[in-house]
């Protein structure tokens, strides 16, 4: 971490630390899910990091891999701050990643490809063009057999999965009519495109679930 992030840090102590409640809602049933997908794993990359309250959950209690989270500069002062109060060996400060204008970032601390990315509860807040985006840049970056691994809501077979989704999704668009709850159909689509395999899917809690795409060379 430089200076001028350290000094910033200072800003917050563990009392007065930016919370997001989505982060901290179903971390258990994520990390179960987390801990039989990513047993090969070595280095991990999270985007969309958001408060790094995910990063300091999964990555001391996922102790055989690297976990580099990864956001928007802006957001780099709050990762940076949760880390402080949750470091971990394992756990590395946000690599700056905006997906309307950036490359995947390069782990230049540990010189190591990533062989699996991690994204939670951020394809329904952005554009679709950016959903799109978000596939083609992890489909060319990771290797044969790395993994793609998204939480969040999906809608299938044009249905909500709940009422409180469906409230959801209309927020979500009286906010930005570019966003809003994905179809699971659409996202397998576009992920087969980059030759990114729907492999296993979790329901978990709260009406959200898991999607595990792993890169493939011969689709079906």
């Amino acid at each position: 971490m430089n200076k001028s992030s350290s000094i910033r840090n200072h800003l917050y102590d563990a009392a007065t630390l930016p919370f997001s409640q989505a982060c901290e809602n179903n971390q258990q049933p994520i990390l179960d899910v987390l801990q039989q997908e990513l047993q090969d794993a070595t280095h991990v990359l999270e985007v969309g990091s958001g408060t790094g309250q995910h990063s300091v959950y999964f990555a001391p209690r996922l102790t055989h891999l690297y976990w580099q989270t990864s956001d928007v500069f802006a957001n780099h002062v709050i990762i940076n701050a949760w880390h402080a109060a949750h470091p971990a060996p394992n756990l590395y400060a946000p690599l700056s990643f905006n997906v309307s204008s950036d490359s995947v970032p390069i782990n230049k601390t540990i010189n190591a490809p990533y062989d699996a990315v991690f994204t939670a509860n951020t394809l329904h807040i952005m554009s679709w063009f950016l959903v799109s985006k978000l596939f083609e840049l992890v489909g060319n970056m990771l290797p044969l057999e790395g993994k793609f691994i998204v939480y969040g809501p999906f809608n299938e077979n044009g249905r909500y999965s709940s009422d409180s989704n469906r409230q959801f999704d209309y927020s979500l668009r009286q906010r930005d009519s570019n966003s809003g709850v994905r179809a699971l159909e659409d996202i397998i689509e576009m992920a087969e495109k980059q030759h990114l395999l729907l492999i296993n899917r979790y329901k978990m809690p709260a009406n959200n679930e898991i999607l595990v795409f792993q890169k493939k060379v011969d689709m079906p």
